[in-house]
């Protein structure tokens, strides 16, 4: 059994179908701050557990022989919002479930990080980063990912096998549709307003990967010889985009279907800007990222149009905008108590 935390989420939910695909058997661990829709398809295949990753408990092992650890706040915005929250369960609940994982003998663990570890801002020099560069991470959300990957290599031995994949910015397709990463964005500009529009000029670069792609390499880490493996870091991206190059590839992608200017807004922009290397991965693993941008986005316009995703001002799309939501709901009923209810 494969143990899946965040599993209901935007990667996961295309991760625990692809699980499925290899026959294998799965456990989803999630808080469900988005629910559960994005399972729909393979609910009844599944094992669902509801839970907050910083308490979870002994249970949610039993039987389990690998962990794909997904969960956690997933971006800047978010972990900005409550950088208390964002430590807590991007690093400290890293920890306490390698740890348990360690101790009830499950061996195999894999970690979602990010590329944005490696950022140095905009004006820092544009070299190639593969997974030896020396890294200063700023931000509270790579600082989190990078103390969480440091936990561990040092936990790494005989006894616990822990990967890492600093994953680049995701895009594509999942059920559990996400509209706040750069290609979806520009998908749903393109649908909503006719227009893309790129800041700072377009000049800085990104590493980006298919979700489809993402899933997959997991599940090759998973399956792949110790040796190869054990306390390794590999970088995960299909090819490294400058945003106005990425922009001229979606509106590419989409000239058969939608008509879209880019709009290029030459304003001092203090972004991110790396680029990375994938050679380890292709080497020692004969992992390559394939799913192109155009395939991508040809596959999420007809995706979205089948299954009635295109309410793109629903705040669900939107990780920053559906969390502080909940949280300013969640202070209003501790304040009001049950909304009909008659207590």
């Amino acid at each position: 059994m494969i143990l899946v935390t965040g599993g209901a989420g935007y990667i996961g939910c295309v991760l625990v179908k692809e699980l499925l695909n290899k026959g294998e058997t799965v456990r989803v661990f999630d808080k469900l701050f988005f629910g559960e829709d994005g399972l729909a398809e393979f609910r009844d295949r599944i094992e669902v557990v509801q839970g907050d990753v910083r308490t979870i408990d002994e249970e949610a092992f039993a039987g389990v022989d690998a962990v794909i650890h997904l969960a956690g706040l997933s971006n800047d915005p978010t972990a900005e919002y409550n950088p208390r929250a964002n430590y807590e369960m991007n690093m400290v609940a890293t920890e306490r479930l390698a740890r348990m994982s360690k101790k009830l003998g499950v061996k195999r663990f894999t970690f979602a990080s990010t590329c944005s570890i490696y950022d140095r801002g905009l004006f820092a020099d544009d070299v190639l980063l593969d997974e030896g560069a020396e890294v200063a991470p700023r931000a509270a959300y790579a600082v989190s990912n990078y103390d969480a990957e440091n936990i561990l290599l040092q936990m790494a031995g005989n006894d616990f096998c822990p990967v890492i994949l600093r994953q680049g910015t995701v895009f594509g397709y999942s059920p559990r549709m996400r509209y706040d990463l750069v290609v979806n964005t520009f998908v749903k500009d393109a649908f909503s307003k006719g227009f893309l529009t790129v800041f700072g000029g377009g000049e800085m670069w990104r590493p980006l990967v298919d979700v489809l792609d993402v899933a997959k390499a997991h599940i090759c880490v998973i399956e792949a010889d110790e040796d190869k493996v054990n306390g390794e870091i590999f970088n995960l991206s299909n090819k490294n985009y400058r945003i106005l190059e990425l922009a001229h590839w979606v509106k590419d992608a989409l000239s058969e279907t939608k008509e879209v200017s880019i709009n290029v807004d030459y304003s001092p922009l203090k972004g991110r800007s790396y680029r990375v290397s994938t050679a380890k991965i292709e080497s020692q693993l004969g992992f390559r990222a394939g799913i192109s941008v155009r395939e991508s986005v040809s596959n999420m316009v007809k995706q979205i149009h089948a299954n009635g995703q295109t309410d793109f001002m629903n705040p669900a799309y939107y990780n920053i905008q559906w969390m502080t939501m909940l949280d300013r709901m969640e202070k209003t009923i501790r304040q009001i108590g049950s909304v009909f209810g008659g207590d």
